[in-house]
């Protein structure tokens, strides 16, 4: 080795320390004021009810107040950009769903690269959607509605939460395997979108257990089918597209948490191991039950790949918009 090389070799080692130092240090003093944790959607929505039930017992945890922070627009793009632009220090995290994997496949010009400019602080949540329309509409169940589908094609509106939200993106692989053509209406929200379909502004809508079970049970809009690979113990009598007109067709909503690159790996594990201990709850396992949701408590290195397979996944099924 060369004294050049020796010398940068110390350098680098010096550094690394230095490093490690710096988390260590940041470790024992996190958290110390509040916590935003941003979500890319409007009230109402299966992000926000995620985020309302974990947030107070994740103060709890971490000693110090977890602020929602609902940052709706471009299919969450605009939120993960606020968080790709936030300090690297654990103070503004967010709570990411299936978007974040999908969209870039739809958008080649992003501001931030999904695999490279976040830190992955573990799954949360996993529910299925539920595909439901307006009562007028005379399909009853899932052939009936593919076939009538097909039989006006580009005739039926589709309400979802903008493009690359967990609606539009089942729409999407519904009409790639099975031929069907609807058009898309987007919204700010789920609710929103839900709204249009209670007002007969839009024909159906693919969304979370949680946006529409109240509506369902009391016949405000009709449920046909749910798109995960069981049924929904909140909708055990609702089969599944998989069952019936799409074999193993399954999209699921999912939620994770992320925070900016280069936040310090101890603080990562600290939201991870917190996170994780508030699934454990069953007061929060119970009300995440109610409205269809699942734990999914995870690793950030499990989050990590999942998010990769995602991306690879998206990138199969859709085009890009822009």
């Amino acid at each position: 080795m060369t004294r050049t090389s020796a010398f940068a070799a110390r350098v680098c080692l010096v550094i690394a320390v230095m490093g490690a130092c710096y988390d260590a240090a940041i470790a024992q003093t996190y958290p110390n004021r509040p916590i935003r944790l941003l979500l890319g959607y409007g009230a109402g929505g299966a992000a926000d009810i995620i985020a309302r039930v974990i947030a107070p017992r994740l103060s709890e945890k971490l000693g110090q107040q977890v602020v929602v922070d609902n940052r709706p627009g471009a299919g969450s793009i605009i939120a993960t950009e606020l968080l790709a632009r936030s300090a690297a220090d654990g103070y503004t995290v967010m709570l990411a769903n299936v978007s974040f994997g999908a969209n870039p496949a739809l958008h080649s010009k992003l501001a931030y690269n999904p695999l490279r400019d976040f830190e992955s602080a573990g799954l949360v949540t996993v529910m299925p959607n539920v595909l439901v329309v307006h009562p007028s509409l005379p399909a009853k169940s899932p052939a009936e509605l593919i076939a009538y589908a097909r039989s006006k094609p580009g005739q039926l509106n589709h309400a979802h939460a903008g493009v690359g939200s967990a609606g539009y993106l089942v729409a999407e692989t519904l009409q790639y395997d099975s031929g069907i053509k609807v058009v898309h209406i987007p919204y700010q929200s789920g609710a929103q979108a839900v709204g249009a379909v209670l007002a007969g502004e839009a024909h159906l809508i693919f969304v979370t257990v949680p946006t529409t079970l109240s509506y369902i049970r009391t016949g405000r809009i009709r449920v046909v089918a749910v798109t995960s690979a069981k049924r929904s113990p909140a909708l055990p009598d609702t089969p599944t597209l998989s069952e019936t007109v799409a074999p193993g067709f399954v999209v699921n909503e999912w939620h994770g948490m992320l925070a900016p690159r280069g936040t310090p790996k101890p603080v990562v594990q600290l939201l991870n191991r917190e996170v994780n201990s508030v699934l454990t709850i069953p007061e929060v396992r119970e009300r995440l039950a109610s409205v269809g949701a699942e734990p999914n408590a995870s690793t950030p290195e499990q989050m990590a790949e999942f998010v990769k397979a995602e991306s690879e996944r998206w990138k199969k099924v859709l085009r890009p918009i822009d």
